[in-house]
């Protein structure tokens, strides 16, 4: 029985990612959770009991899955800067990917206070990652400093979400040359 209510909650997530990623927070409904898992829709609620709910644990699950990559890609880097460029650079790959999708989606939806405060605390784990490097090239305020790199970063976000009119690949590089050295050169 435990196994067969971890495999219905593993569908519902799996649904919301998609629901989300295709149609934005307003196309998350348990109406429409229950159409793709094929549930009953008051099943729904026997895992979720509200929208925020699905969205905080979406939150835990793939925050750190997504964390984890991206600490991966700098962990293979050799000096502070290259670390700095895998941060950028393997956040902005994740952008097609469903999980993501997700987690933009989410971001951007109004959420209550909980599920707004776990992905504070997500993000503030991917700032945490660079600030090291950040301090080794020199900053003096390493901590702002992966502050101000994240709000690049969450900009090339959006300008590849919004299918801008650059290709990926050079908002990408456009946000590493920043990230690495500003808007001079």
């Amino acid at each position: 029985m435990a196994e067969h209510r971890t495999m219905q909650r593993a569908a519902l997530l799996d649904a919301a990612r998609a629901l989300l990623s295709e149609g934005g927070t307003e196309a998350l409904t348990f109406p429409a959770l229950a159409e793709r898992t094929g549930l009953a829709r008051s099943s729904v609620y026997e895992y979720f009991r509200s929208r925020a709910a699905v969205v905080e644990e979406l939150c835990s699950v793939d925050f750190p899955l997504w964390a984890a990559d991206v600490e991966a890609a700098m962990r293979q880097a050799a000096g502070p800067e290259d670390k700095v460029a895998a941060y950028v650079r393997r956040q902005l790959e994740l952008v097609g990917d469903q999980r993501h999708r997700a987690v933009v989606a989410i971001s951007a939806s109004e959420l209550d206070a909980s599920a707004r405060e776990k992905i504070r605390a997500a993000h503030g784990g991917l700032i945490a990652m660079i600030v090291e490097a950040l301090a080794e090239l020199g900053h003096a305020q390493p901590r702002l400093a992966a502050l101000l790199l994240q709000g690049v970063v969450d900009a090339a976000v959006r300008r590849i979400e919004l299918g801008a009119a650059e290709d990926p690949a050079a908002i990408t590089d456009a946000a590493v040359g920043m990230a690495l050295r500003g808007v001079v050169g």
